[in-house]
């Protein structure tokens, strides 16, 4: 019986929720995914973003509701579906005494793909990751980084149409991250969808579209360019000879959620009906004068910052 649905959505996620005991770890999820492009899932630890993933990769049911990938439920259809993606999750099971070409190929005979079309198959993902030089070297002695294309490059073996990654980069070095990016986006050029989770929300800004969760919600789902436009209110960059004692007058003055430090600099978010100037002023009267003030473009982080404020409990 063919219980395929015509849809020109690669993902689907319909009213999805996840109970376990009495704690709803996800509950009124709805968003979709277009084909051939890159989705980002953004929000903190323990928001729901892999309890999503493992349901879409049908390792999970979900109590209610439904997702439906590449036309098939993974209620009714979750084999299918599994044939239909690769999945990457936080710990993706790699085998340490195997070489890079033999975890490849392991992947391979799981998958059933053809001898016949699995050479040409390995030495594309072995280009794509720049993982050629190192294909004779044990998953174990590879760099994290090196892991993370190995476990992306097992998961494409069998030629997904939907690619599901948990979180792919978490403690990753940055150059290793941006490697990585840099490969999603060529496989994105290839028609393969991309769906991925993330906590780092400058990757975040590298997707088309982002959908943040707060406590098992989808808060927010849209562009990043969009998204940054609903921050009220502007955001300046505060130099300060001792950033820490600066930050910790602010919070206490304007509240804890209203200004973080990055990269040494304090990322203020002003009150609306507030000046520069009148920040300046007040820094001062709390003996912590600022060295310069200046106005920012709002960032992703802004966006999550300011919905964490609105969230409620599930």
């Amino acid at each position: 019986m063919n219980d395929h649905i015509n849809t020109d959505k690669a993902i689907e996620i319909q009213n999805l929720g996840r109970e376990f005991g009495q704690f709803w770890a996800v509950r009124g999820v709805d968003l979709s995914v277009n084909k051939g492009e890159i989705f980002g899932l953004v929000g903190p630890d323990g928001a729901g973003k892999t309890t999503v993933m493992r349901m879409a990769a049908g390792v999970l049911l979900p109590t209610e509701g439904n997702i439906i990938v590449n036309g098939y439920s993974v209620i009714s259809h979750p084999e299918t579906v599994k044939k239909n993606i690769g999945y990457m999750s936080q710990k993706f099971g790699l085998y340490g005494d195997l070489t890079v070409l033999e975890n490849l190929r392991f992947y391979g005979d799981l998958y059933e793909i053809p001898r016949k079309n699995r050479d040409a198959a390995e030495d594309k993902l072995l280009g794509f990751s720049n993982l050629t030089p190192f294909k004779n070297r044990k998953a174990k002695d590879l760099s994290g980084g090196m892991k993370q294309k190995l476990g992306l490059a097992c998961s494409l073996i069998h030629q997904p149409a939907v690619l599901l990654l948990d979180e792919p980069t978490n403690g990753v070095d940055p150059v290793s991250r941006r490697d990585f990016w840099k490969i999603l986006h060529e496989m994105v050029k290839e028609g393969v969808t991309v769906f991925v989770s993330t906590s780092y929300l400058d990757e975040a800004e590298r997707c088309e579209r982002v959908g943040m969760m707060q406590e098992g919600r989808l808060t927010m789902c849209d562009k990043p360019r969009d998204l940054k436009k609903t921050i009220s209110g502007s955001i300046l960059e505060i130099m300060s000879d001792d950033p820490g004692k600066a930050l910790q007058a602010l919070k206490k003055r304007y509240g804890k959620m209203s200004s973080d430090i990055v990269s040494g600099i304090i990322r203020f978010r002003m009150p609306e009906n507030f000046s520069p100037e009148k920040i300046e002023d007040e820094m001062k009267g709390m003996g912590v004068a600022p060295l310069s003030i200046n106005e920012a473009r709002p960032t992703l982080e802004d966006v999550f910052v300011s919905q964490a404020l609105k969230a409620g409990p599930l």
